[in-house]
């Protein structure tokens, strides 16, 4: 059975990115792998002093992903059956391939959020990173088009 793994974000184009992982499930017979990676939470000297518990705040926003995840397996658990979550903590892209190599994954379907070339080159992204390293085949889902307004004559 192919394995297809799917990085989740919870940003605009998630939807976009479980509903093009179960189309492809479909379509070579495979099984889905929502994967979400959360970041810690940066510690950054200016602010450790609100930030005394960040543990507890690091914990917060795993749980909350982790709920987040489960909602969208569920959704995808009503209209196909194949289907597995897996919540991991830490820098998104190495956790992914590694993921990824872990399950044998046949291919990774990731979304894009448009960023700039400029943006990417000096901030990076997770899809680039993915692209850049990926042993398999990756689907890139865009985001979502704006709707283009009428020109007046």
């Amino acid at each position: 059975m192919k394995t297809i793994l799917a990085p989740v974000d919870f940003s605009p184009v998630t939807q976009r990115v479980v509903a093009a992982a179960a189309a492809l499930a479909r379509a070579v017979d495979g099984r889905v792998v929502l994967l979400n990676v959360a970041q810690p939470v940066a510690l950054v000297a200016d602010y450790t002093a609100f930030l005394d518990n960040i543990a507890e705040v690091n914990d917060l926003v795993t749980r909350a992903a982790k709920r987040q995840l489960l909602k969208f397996a569920g959704r995808l658990k009503a209209t196909f059956d194949r289907v597995e979550a897996v919540q991991l903590t830490g820098p998104p892209v190495p956790f992914v391939l590694d993921q990824a190599k872990r399950l044998h994954a046949d291919y990774i379907v990731i979304g894009s959020h448009g960023h700039t070339a400029f943006y990417e080159l000096l901030v990076g992204g997770t899809a680039n990173g993915i692209l850049k390293h990926a042993t398999c085949p990756v689907l890139v889902v865009p985001p979502a088009r704006k709707p283009v307004k009428a020109k007046r004559r």
